[in-house]
Parts: C-alpha cells; structure tokens; sequence
C-alpha cells in the first residue's frame, strides 16, 4: 500500500488538463441527471400529497427535523476533505472511511436512544417507532461517503447519476405503493429507509473500491481537522436550520408541520438538487486550479452570475405564481400552505447565492472560516424562527427569508470574499447587476396573473409563466450584464461541443 502505483488512483494532477471542457461535460450530465430527479421528486410530492394528510408529512417531520440536527454523523466533514486535498493516499481514504464508520454508528444509537425523548417531547406516542425505524440511516450513509467522494474527487459522474437515479427511484416507488396499501405515514419512513439502503449498495458496487484495515501513521491529522471545522459547522447549521421544524411541530402541531414541509420541499427541495450536483462538480475543479488565482476567479465568476441571473427570473416568476403552483401541484386541500411557498421564494435567491460563495471558503480549504459563517448565519436563523413563530409556519418562514437575505448574505459574501482570487466587491456587483431582471420579470408575471386570477389554473400558470419567461428572455438581450452573463454560458457550451467534436 505504500508504493507509489497504490497511491497513483488517488492523485489529482493528471486530470487538470482540458479541466473546463470536463467540467461543462460533467456539469450538464449531473443536470440531466437532476433533471430526471426532479421529475421523480415531483411525482411524488403529487402523488402521495393526495393520498396520505398534512398529519402524515408531520408526523415523520418531526422525526426527519431531528435527524437533520444530526446530519453530521452522517459525514463527519470527511467528505470534501478527501475531494479537496490536491493528493491523498490509498491508506488515508481507508482510515477515513472506518472513522465515518465509527460515527455513522454513533448517530444511530443516539437517535435511537432518543425514541423515549421525542415521544415525551412531542407528546405523540407515534414518534417512538418511527425514531427506531429511520435509526439505521445514520451508519447506512456513513458506509459510503468515501465511495462517493472518490467518484467525485475523478469527475466521475456519469457513475454518481445513476446512484443518485436509481436510488430515488427505490424510494419514490417504495413510497406510493405503501401509500397506496394504506401505510400512511409507514410510507414516508420506507422511502427514506428503501433510497439510503439502495444508493449504498449502489455506490459500493459502483466505485468498485473496498477499504483496507486501518493503519497508523497514514497521515490523517490534517484531513481529520479539516473535517472537524466542517462537521462543526454543519453541526450548528443542522442545529438551527431545523429549528424551524422542532418550535413548529411542538407549538403548531403535525398538520401545521406537515403545511410548512411541504411547501419548503416544493420550493426549496428543487434548489438542492441543482446546487448539490453542481457543487460536486465545482469544487473539485476550483480545488484543482487553486494555485492559479486568475483561472480560478474565472471559472467561478462565470459560474456564479449565471446562477445569479437564473435564481432572479424564477424566484420573480413563482411569488406571484405561489397559490396555482400550490393548489396544482398539492390539491386544493393545502390551500394554506400557498402563503408559505410565496414567503419561501424570497428564500431561494438567497440560497443559491450563499452556497457558492460558501465554495470559495471549501475549495480553499478555510475550514474555520466556514464554521464562522455558519455560526453567525445559524444563530441569526434561530432568532428568525422565534421572531416569525407566533404568525404560525407561515410567519417563520417569511421571518427566515427576510432575514437570511438582509443578515446573512452579507455575512456570508464578507467572509468568503476576505481574501482569495475572488473578492466581496466582484461577489456583489454579480449579484446587484442582476437584480432589474428580478423586478422586470415579476411585474411582468404578477400583472398577467391579476388579470388571469378567474381563469383555470392550467390557464393561470401556462399564461402567466410564458410571459413572464418571454419578459425575462427581452429583458436579457436588452439589459448589458444579463446579455452578456447569457452570452457567456452559451458560448462556453459553444466551445464545449467543438471540442468533444475534435
């Protein structure tokens, strides 16, 4: 294991030739690939919505919400320690990979411990079996996260597609035929049983790759505190960003949680799993070019304003579209949680913004800059919660919008623009430059829908978005920034196409 051909399949430096056509190449694959995720996801949400009750998505919320504030056991940080060090060791990846398999038990038995608790604290009898059953998830996880970090770490994500694919697509149909047999909440615990159990055995047999024994003096420490900083700071973010769903479930009850659930996973699930591809396609690559600061702010910067202009015209076109895309997508039965998706799109400008700028600081390898973000941004998320709780889930959510917007952007743009090739000034002018394709595309959007609020809601939403589309596409070759922001994506793809041809 020591020589040098062992450690050759963990070196990076071979791969950083033609590093932008491979990005382009994986990027629009891990897109395709959410794409057919999205569609999953979306027949689900519209298929179980009319099959089981807002009670049910609360009852495994309030179990799911806790399991979020535990998410780090699940990875421990090591993760993007082992796709983000240029070099690194056969004997290294196996030592990490028995240290997440520590932890992953760990978070298992101490979710399971806590069944006894939840109950108790929730006052609903219920919760018990449902903490015991989803306990396993913690160590199923941790079973393969260096199996998917050394997917990602050689661009491999053609490979990284079809786990995430066919994993979901377990769970999805687990979830609509036990819904259908009448398992109520049961269903939502077997998709997320059945689609961790299924993407570990996947990626397993995928990666082709199996751990060795640990071993001493392999050389760790420093991805160990690299992870550390990193499962710090996703510890005090899980702990704040589920918050909202404990004060919510505990104060409000299970129909109120089950309302404010699923409306954040209509408008906020989609975000995910774009930015969730799409980082593990960018951090690699900018981790790579780290040495050379002018490619580097390049690739990031073009990046970066595109998904500026993008998050602008579709956040400007679903406030105004909130309650027919809620009655469509969910049944005219969750009417309430209409008020909820509209204050959540206020929220989805700013996520997509805060996560890549959060990628300057994780390709960099600024790990306790990143845990002071997050501590900043989390307690600043809390008080959100508490502020907006008495206005019921609707109030909470709007409460967090407002607030990660004016509190913690410019937290996070700050720190992650301090030092680096990419500074706070160049993060700001991306992301102000695009702001009049937000107010244009809205009025367009929000006058067609006023005009077309007596007319079906097939009408409303075909209507309605076409304009507010074709807005977005004249305002865009009208308006210099976002003209160019679009030329320069097209182009890039131009000159990714000419190359795959040559």
């Amino acid at each position: 294991m020591g020589s040098t051909e062992d450690h050759a399949p963990f070196l990076v430096a071979e791969l950083q030739t033609d590093l932008k056509t491979e990005v382009v190449s994986s990027s629009l694959l891990m897109l395709l690939s959410q794409g057919v995720q999205f569609a999953l996801n979306f027949a689900s949400i519209v298929a179980l919505a009319r099959i089981l009750t807002p009670e049910d998505f609360g009852l495994a919320a309030m179990v799911t919400t806790i399991m979020g504030f535990m998410r780090v056991f699940s990875d421990a940080g090591l993760s993007a320690a082992t796709v983000q060090r240029e070099h690194i060791t056969a004997a290294q990846v196996s030592n990490l990979f028995w240290v997440n398999l520590a932890v992953g038990g760990l978070g298992t038995a101490l979710l399971a411990g806590s069944a006894p608790l939840l109950s108790w604290f929730y006052q609903e009898p219920r919760v018990f079996a449902i903490t015991l059953a989803l306990s396993p998830s913690f160590v199923l996880a941790a079973a393969t996260v260096q199996h998917l970090a050394l997917l990602k770490r050689h661009m491999r994500f053609r490979a990284l597609a079809l786990i995430q694919v066919a994993s979901l697509s377990v769970g999805v149909g687990t979830a609509i035929v036990m819904s259908l047999y009448h398992y109520g909440y049961w269903s939502l615990v077997g998709m997320q049983l059945s689609t961790t159990l299924a993407g570990s055995l996947l990626a397993w047999y995928v990666s082709a790759w199996s751990p060795s024994l640990p071993s001493g003096n392999s050389g760790i420490r420093p991805l160990l505190g690299f992870g550390a900083n990193l499962s710090a700071s996703s510890l005090v973010f899980s702990l704040a960003r589920g918050t909202d769903g404990l004060l919510i479930g505990r104060y409000v009850g299970s129909r109120g949680l089950g309302l404010y659930g699923r409306a954040s996973a209509l408008m906020l699930r989609p975000i995910d799993q774009l930015m969730i591809p799409v980082e593990s396609v960018f951090v690699p690559a900018l981790a790579r070019v780290q040495s050379q600061p002018d490619r580097y702010r390049h690739m990031f910067l073009r990046a970066y304003r595109l998904a500026a202009l993008v998050s602008f015209v579709f956040t400007a076109m679903l406030l105004p579209l909130s309650e027919p895309i809620t009655l469509a997508v969910l049944g005219r039965e969750w009417r309430e949680a209409a008020p909820i998706f509209a204050s959540f799109t206020l929220l989805a400008v700013y996520t997509p913004i805060a996560s890549m700028a959060s990628w300057l600081l994780t390709s960099q390898g600024r790990g306790r800059e990143f845990l002071a973000s997050t501590v900043i941004c989390s307690v600043a998320a809390v008080l959100a919660f508490v502020i907006g709780l008495p206005a019921g889930p609707s109030g909470v959510a709007l409460s967090f919008s407002v607030i990660s917007l004016a509190v913690n952007l410019p937290v996070v743009i700050t720190i992650c623009g301090r030092v680096g090739p990419v500074g706070s000034r160049a993060l700001w002018r991306s992301f102000f430059e695009h702001v009049p394709v937000w107010i244009a595309v809205y009025c367009v959007t929000a006058l067609a829908q006023a005009a077309l609020s007596g007319r079906s809601l097939v009408m409303q939403l075909s209507l309605s978005a076409s304009l507010g589309l074709l807005a977005a596409a004249l305002f865009t070759y009208a308006y210099g920034p976002a003209r160019r922001t679009a030329e320069d994506a097209v182009g890039l793809i131009r000159e990714w196409r000419e190359k795959r041809r040559t």
